[in-house]
């Protein structure tokens, strides 16, 4: 006999029109739940996680087919769910921040760069994803997620 769980909530029939790419960086996740729903409202969304978030949506580095693939899957979530917000989250250390919480993604890519030359990378691949033809009309929201000196989670529009 099989082990079945049933969760607390029921399916909700209703597709979220937000869609939100983060970085699959687990350290992150509750402080991400915990700022869409707090510092935004969104509670109903659709999710991609994948290395490096937002960032994976650009090439910044050696990558060249790995961010053409995640603009398709994009475009097309964008399009099949109906999507009219999209919540493209990038992560590392504030300027004071630990080293430790640069996103490996980012460091693999760009693995000679100094902390400020990555946060400066990342906002500049926010800037060239908020002038994308995604296909539909949507709204581009860009944010870092940082850690600070204190080891405080602090959310930043790019």
């Amino acid at each position: 006999m099989a082990n079945i769980r049933l969760t607390r909530t029921s399916w909700n029939q209703e597709r979220p029109h937000t869609l939100v790419i983060a970085c699959s960086d687990g350290r992150l996740q509750e402080n991400l739940d915990d700022f869409l729903e707090h510092g935004l409202g969104i509670t109903h969304y659709d999710r991609l996680y994948a290395p490096g978030g937002g960032g994976a949506l650009v090439s910044s580095g050696v990558e060249l087919l790995r961010p053409d693939q995640y603009r398709r899957e994009c475009r097309f979530l964008l399009a099949a769910h109906g999507i009219q917000d999209l919540y493209l989250i990038f992560h590392g250390p504030a300027e004071d921040g630990p080293e430790e919480a640069v996103c490996g993604d980012y460091r693999r890519k760009l693995p000679r760069a100094t902390l400020a030359g990555l946060r400066q990378r990342q906002a500049q691949d926010a800037d060239e994803l908020k002038g994308v033809d995604w296909g539909t009309a949507v709204r581009v929201h860009t944010y870092r997620c940082e850690v600070t000196g204190d080891d405080r989670i602090q959310f930043v529009e790019l």
